[in-house]
């Protein structure tokens, strides 16, 4: 069974809709030192920084804590704040049932362009001009808190959520990576890429296997996954499982040949190679240090 090694938060059993929305000064306060320590979440949040000055460390990167981002963490993402870190604003948890990555290119972008999208920043800047939409957004949640009887609770804060993703999608300034756009089918393309890829990693480790899946030629996948990215799928590939690899190495106790075994490799000498290649030092010494 594995054993954490580092916090995991679930959103409480207690709430039959998985949803919780609060003041990010709150949390700081009633949350003692759980916000400045190494942690995961098996949820969905959204952090916005109205005011803030800091450092949000995400997935071993670092990035500012400034006014007006927003932050978009998935599961598994570790994460945690500098203990200087000051702010002011909202912070939304939800579970998976409010996302959904099926029945539209909408819903794929959102879900694997705003979140799980481990190759980009995780947030995105906020133009004054248009915070005020998203204020207003976050206002309607927090009515609907309270609105736990009405007809169609759940499904109304579902779509609150998704217009916020929308407008962010729409209006968001990411901190990098490429502005992706849905008319264009090399983005479309590339973000079901990253859908498959974070389904797939451990078993396909090959572009030629995601490309099949896809239904399009390993040169049309380069094509559109270096146009969106200044990437190559083989490298984006390559990095998700060294990323897990981190994560896992990390968060749990797991021996290494057993972590290598979750990630799709037969042999344990060939993962240690692997690993070594795109990191600079062996599983064991990552995890020591």
């Amino acid at each position: 069974m594995k054993k954490t090694v580092f916090t995991q938060y679930d959103l409480s059993p207690a709430s039959q809709i998985q949803f919780e929305i609060t003041e990010l000064s709150r949390l700081f306060a009633e949350s003692g030192s759980h916000p400045y320590e190494v942690h995961i979440h098996s949820f969905y949040q959204i952090i916005w920084f109205k005011k803030g000055t800091g450092v949000h460390y995400v997935d071993f990167k670092e990035y500012p804590a400034t006014d007006n981002t927003m932050f978009f963490i998935s599961p598994g993402q570790i994460h945690y704040f500098e203990e200087n870190c000051r702010a002011e604003g909202i912070v939304i948890h939800f579970n998976e049932s409010f996302l959904s990555d099926e029945g539209s290119s909408e819903n794929v972008f959102l879900k694997y362009n705003v979140f799980n999208a481990f190759d980009a920043a995780p947030y995105y800047h906020i133009r004054r001009e248009d915070a005020d939409k998203l204020a207003f957004l976050v206002r309607e949640m927090e009515e609907e808190t309270h609105n736990e009887e009405l007809f169609a609770h759940k499904d109304l804060l579902k779509y609150l959520i998704k217009m916020m993703l929308i407008y962010v999608q729409r209006t968001g300034e990411r901190g990098n990576g490429l502005p992706l756009c849905i008319h264009n089918a090399a983005n479309r393309t590339f973000v079901r890429f990253r859908q498959m890829l974070e389904h797939h990693y451990r078993s396909m480790h090959t572009v030629k296997e995601y490309a099949n899946h896809l239904n399009v030629s390993t040169k049309t996948l380069t094509n559109c996954v270096y146009e969106s990215s200044r990437s190559t799928p083989l490298a984006l590939i390559n990095e998700r499982i060294v990323l897990e690899a981190k994560r896992q190495l990390l968060h749990s106790s797991l021996k290494v040949k057993e972590i290598a075994f979750q990630l799709g490799f037969e042999d344990p000498s060939y993962f240690v190679k692997f690993f070594k290649r795109h990191t600079g030092c062996l599983p064991a010494d990552f995890r020591e240090q």
